[in-house]
């Protein structure tokens, strides 16, 4: 009879096989969600995305330039979760088409699908960044970018701007947690509990292994609230149409660096590295104290992915002045909460003018004015 290896009938190994098996059904799970997203995209609930020309790839990401004028530039980093598309999701909800036609140089870096190789984490992530950012810079001499970023693509920007303060004009992040403490976040702590520490890996995450433990991890979010915007949407043809598309936008799963998974995973939600100042990028620890850029965050007071407490303590904590939080209310129409900053009509009117006033106060004074872009913009 073959022996069994002593390590399998180790509590860590046994859990190992079964986050391996796991891993092969959620491969299969992201194919059959795709198509899935396919049959909406069938029934026009695809994104529509405005013309953009890729000036730059690494072996994981894109750089998305949308113009080519030298007014002051915007670089925004996509989250590594699902597609980049829900940026610029339809024309109507489109964060992207309204920077644009505010006369700004829009750039967004994304990331791509982790199909066989994953074996890059956050410093990685800096790196791109960095690179993007210094061939933004490069167009004109010590020209800054304003860098802005949503979710966990606003962690991955506010990581490197705490390595590289220097280098942008300003931070602006939507619906991003920056502290990860215990208690910060029922998310945070149901996601922790949910994945034992040292299970992940360096090979490829499925997606919808993700969205599955994020279900887990807030039922209500990912749930009910999502039931309950689609009932309130009913009567509402442009929130249900939002809603379809978000609901389209959902089921296009991607597979993700698993070291980066891992990495935000132990070194962020469990052990809280960023903001007690204690992740190491490069040579250089860093935290609240090294992010010295004037920094903008916008919470949605209805999102538990990344509420108030996880983003006041770290703000608080910065060495400077110049940062603001904006908290804006909860809408329907946007599927998930954590969606709204990005495509709710409400934030659109209200927040986003604010936002850009803010980039305003604090653009490159020898950028050309941004109005007399809106010309440029129109066709897009």
């Amino acid at each position: 009879m073959p022996r069994v290896p002593a390590n399998v009938c180790e509590p860590k190994g046994f859990r190992m096989i079964l986050y391996d098996a796991c891993r092969a059904t959620f491969g299969m799970t992201d194919l059959l969600r795709r198509a899935q997203g396919q049959t909406f995209e069938a029934f026009g609930l695809g994104p529509e995305e405005c013309p953009y020309e890729v000036v730059a790839s690494g072996a994981f990401w894109r750089h998305r330039d949308y113009g080519r004028s030298f007014a002051q530039s915007v670089l925004i980093v996509a989250a590594p979760i699902k597609r980049a598309y829900i940026w610029d999701l339809v024309p109507s909800s489109s964060a992207i088409r309204y920077i644009l036609h505010q006369g700004f140089h829009v750039h967004l870096l994304e990331w791509l699908p982790a199909e066989t190789t994953s074996e890059y984490g956050l410093a990685e992530c800096a790196e791109s960044i960095s690179e993007c950012v210094a061939r933004i810079s490069s167009r004109r001499t010590s020209a800054k970018t304003f860098l802005m970023g949503h979710s966990l693509g606003g962690t991955l920007a506010a990581i490197f701007a705490a390595s590289q303060p220097d280098s942008i004009r300003g931070l602006v992040l939507l619906s991003t947690p920056l502290c990860f403490k215990p208690e910060s976040s029922r998310f945070r702590d149901a996601l922790v509990s949910l994945i034992p520490a040292g299970l992940l890996d360096a090979a490829p995450c499925p997606g919808s292994l993700l969205s599955h433990m994020s279900a887990l991890a807030s039922p209500d979010t990912f749930i009910w609230s999502r039931i309950a915007d689609a009932m309130a949407s009913v009567a509402d043809i442009h929130a249900r149409e939002i809603h379809g598309r978000v609901e389209r936008w959902a089921l296009d799963e991607v597979p993700l660096s698993g070291e980066l998974v891992r990495q935000l995973i132990e070194w962020l939600y469990r052990e809280n590295r960023f903001c007690v100042g204690n992740l190491k990028i490069g040579n250089k620890r860093i935290g609240p104290v090294t992010l010295t850029t004037p920094t903008l965050a916008a919470v949605n007071v209805d999102d538990d992915v990344a509420p108030i407490v996880s983003v006041k303590p770290f703000i608080d904590a910065m060495p400077i002045k110049d940062v603001r939080i904006v908290e804006i209310p909860g809408e329907t129409g946007v599927c998930f909460q954590h969606l709204g900053v990005l495509i709710g009509r409400k934030t659109r009117a209200a927040v986003w003018p604010e936002i850009v006033s803010w980039m305003d106060s604090h653009a490159d004074p020898r950028a050309p004015a941004r109005r007399s872009l809106n010309e440029h913009v129109d066709g897009h």
